[in-house]
């Protein structure tokens, strides 16, 4: 693949990636740690607000105030992510552009990200009392949880299996 203009940039990141152990352990621990920090306050937040949504009136209104905190660590989190999951993109563009399970994650990454939003909009309702706006967040509670692991999983299959 020809990355036009970005080609000598891209060839020059790749060799100090695979040059320097520092470098790759740093990239990989923000990959992953951007996982654990926004996948890990995902699901805690996703299991709350399922937990939420059975319960009372007061407990459903803590939990959409909660979750507006939650908000913020997974945002960053995903910054952590992409920012280090294009580094390690660009340290070998031909494996990872050819790779089916890298396609498959790409895909599950904008699954969860467009039930991120479809959440969001749903915790707004809910604080304003729409109706109908906790089965939505429930809903959307079910498929985060279901994405992110199956993230995590094309993320391990994709080391492993290419």
């Amino acid at each position: 693949m020809t990355l036009g203009p970005l080609e000598p940039l891209v060839a020059q990141w790749a060799t100090l990636f695979s040059n320097h152990a520092a470098v790759r352990t740093a990239v990989v621990f923000a990959h992953v740690g951007g996982l654990v920090g926004a996948g890990g306050c995902a699901v805690a937040a996703d299991r709350a607000t399922l937990l939420a949504a059975a319960g009372h009136d007061a407990e459903r209104r803590h939990q959409v105030e909660a979750l507006a905190g939650t908000h913020r660590v997974v945002v960053l989190g995903l910054v952590f992510i992409v920012v280090s999951g294009l580094l390690l993109f660009a340290a070998d563009v031909d494996t990872f552009f050819s790779s089916r399970i890298f396609w498959i994650k790409m895909a599950l990454i904008l699954a969860l990200l467009t039930n991120g939003v479809v959440l969001q909009s749903a915790e707004r309702h809910a604080s304003r009392g729409v109706g109908g706006a906790w089965g939505r967040l429930r809903a959307t509670s079910m498929i985060s949880l279901v994405l992110w692991f199956l993230v995590a999983f094309a993320g391990v299959a994709l080391t492993n299996a290419g």
